[in-house]
């Protein structure tokens, strides 16, 4: 089931990292660590290991490793640490900070959507504008998406401004009539299918 993102939504906190409300970011601390995904040598399997089994044994034991793909962009387990507490996030910080920078990543920074998610986004995205979703727009390398859950949805692609939210009947309608290529944009974002990108 594709999941819907709303403005606020798309900035939900993520690893006590960002924040935002209004699309603005928030005061929330940033740990230290590689302001961009694309880890190079510094991101070697053994050492994102090690910070996700930090990250797991601080309080979310779901987090999975992150992946490297062929270009160097480290893509992590977002939706699994988007949803923290404050206090939650600050144990992550002080116990895991060094870890994540010495793996080279930020879990904050996802790098952007490689050809094949995008290339089944926009499958995707054909099929919600047929069935009933007239403003849903292709993705491109720079449209946020969520590991394991692929493209969402902003308010203003969504029937009626997103007023409904996830209940709203034409959007379940495209939902149900597009079930095959939303399927195929998740697992297209999988980790395991980024880390062939």
């Amino acid at each position: 089931m594709k999941i819907i993102v709303t403005a606020a939504a798309a900035c939900a906190l993520v690893l006590l990292l960002a924040g935002c409300t209004a699309g603005n970011t928030s005061d929330v601390p940033h740990l230290g660590g590689a302001s961009s995904n694309t880890g190079g040598a510094a991101a070697q399997p053994d050492k994102l290991h090690a910070a996700a089994d930090c990250i797991r044994s601080h309080g979310v034991p779901s987090y999975q490793d992150p992946v490297v793909d062929s270009a160097g962009h480290v893509y992590t387990d977002s939706r699994s640490i988007q949803n923290l507490s404050s206090t939650q996030s600050q144990a992550i910080e002080q116990a895991c900070s060094s870890l994540i920078a010495a793996a080279g990543f930020s879990p904050a920074d996802e790098p952007p959507a490689p050809p094949a998610l995008i290339a089944a986004g926009v499958k995707a995205a054909l099929c919600l504008r047929a069935n009933g979703l007239p403003d849903y727009r292709d993705p491109t390398s720079r449209t946020p998406f969520t590991p394991g859950h692929g493209f969402g949805l902003t308010a203003n692609e969504l029937p009626n401004n997103g007023a409904l939210g996830k209940q709203d009947p034409a959007l379940q309608r495209a939902f149900k009539a597009c079930s095959k290529q939303l399927e195929a944009e998740v697992r297209a974002s999988t980790l395991s299918s980024l880390a062939r990108g």
